[in-house]
């Protein structure tokens, strides 16, 4: 028996049980909380790099990790946790949580400010990340799963009908 050593994004904070098709805790598409644990290997890394793209895209709109290596091993002496499987854009949100309202020095965290964090305090900085990064999940999710797939032929026979062909 094989065991799978590809951890679940899963927070604790699930939203799909009360019908939410992303999660805003780990911002899995729900049909992906349902099936995790069936997923091969290879299916749950493509999780992982949608959920580390998006936080890549929005994190970096408010920081540049200057220096990884020293944001891994302050948020290891800070007893944080971070998934190994993100890039360090995807580790900055930990660390605004756990911060709370109390402000950082984000140099010691190896983290650059960029003009858009600015006046916002870390908790202000991960809830908008929070919100910024649900929102674009969503829209992917309803890009790609709630609108209903009309094969060719479909709209082939539609267009014929229309036309009074068929």
């Amino acid at each position: 028996m094989s065991v799978n050593r590809i951890r679940t994004p899963c927070i604790g904070v699930c939203s799909t049980v009360f019908g939410d098709t992303v999660c805003r805790g780990c911002r899995r598409f729900s049909h992906e909380v349902v099936d995790w644990n069936g997923y091969t290997d290879e299916q749950k890394q493509i999780v992982w790099r949608r959920l580390d793209l998006l936080l890549t895209q929005v994190v970096d709109n408010y920081f540049q990790v200057a220096d990884a290596a020293l944001l891994a091993e302050q948020l290891d002496f800070q007893n944080l946790r971070y998934q190994p499987q993100l890039s360090p854009q995807g580790w900055v949100p930990e660390l605004l949580k756990a911060a709370g309202r109390q402000q950082l020095d984000y140099h010691r965290f190896g983290l650059h400010p960029l003009p858009g964090s600015e006046g916002l305090s870390p908790r202000q900085l991960y809830d908008r990340i929070s919100a910024e990064c649900h929102a674009l999940a969503k829209a992917h999710y309803d890009r790609s799963f709630a609108r209903p797939v009309t094969l060719v032929a479909d709209l082939a026979a539609h267009a014929a009908r229309e036309k009074g062909l068929l």
